[in-house]
């Protein structure tokens, strides 16, 4: 049976190798969640419900509680989206950890999914814990308002980022080629 770590590159890495590099993958996915509970337990301490902060003409932090996924979808959902979306961050969670693994290797591939499996997990987290998801940093222009958003979502945002350039930078590889 062929190793599901073995990939187009060449032979797959010895399992010791592919196991220390998920760690380090892992680790920063880690210290990506700890950031983000941490900023929400100071931003639940320091301020009140839906209260401003002025910071910069554009930004204000702000405490907001999202019961849905982005932008508030399915915020109304009663209840259910609560159980709904911690169980899609979690089989997400899954699959990710399944990739780090059959890419170790791959540095920007892995660090666009470690950002991911943190800002998942860490989003995941609130919750299990609250029932909602702490929202904190708010940009506006004029009447214009972004919605608010956390540095999970901040670390989501750039994995998907990084994601996108490691599959550009594939594809001129492969052109090249």
């Amino acid at each position: 049976m062929p190793d599901p770590g073995a990939g187009p590159a060449g032979p797959s890495l010895p399992r010791a190798v592919r196991l220390r590099l998920l760690a380090g993958w892992l680790g920063w996915a880690l210290v990506l969640i700890l950031l983000d509970q941490a900023t929400k337990v100071w931003v639940v301490g320091a301020l009140g419900y839906g209260q401003r902060v002025p910071v910069l003409p554009v930004f204000d932090l702000t405490l907001l509680y999202n019961t849905g996924a982005a932008f508030s979808f399915l915020a109304d959902g009663g209840g259910a989206q609560r159980w709904v979306f911690t169980g899609i961050a979690g089989v997400a969670a899954l699959l990710i950890l399944r990739w780090l693994y059959t890419h170790a290797a791959e540095r920007l591939l892995c660090a666009a999914l470690a950002c991911i499996l943190g800002g998942a997990l860490g989003n995941a987290l609130d919750r299990l814990l609250h029932g909602h998801v702490v929202d904190f940093l708010l940009f506006y222009w004029r009447g214009w308002y972004f919605p608010a958003f956390n540095l999970a979502d901040v670390a989501i945002t750039c994995g998907a980022a990084l994601l996108i350039l490691d599959e550009i930078l594939r594809a001129r590889r492969a052109r090249s080629s």
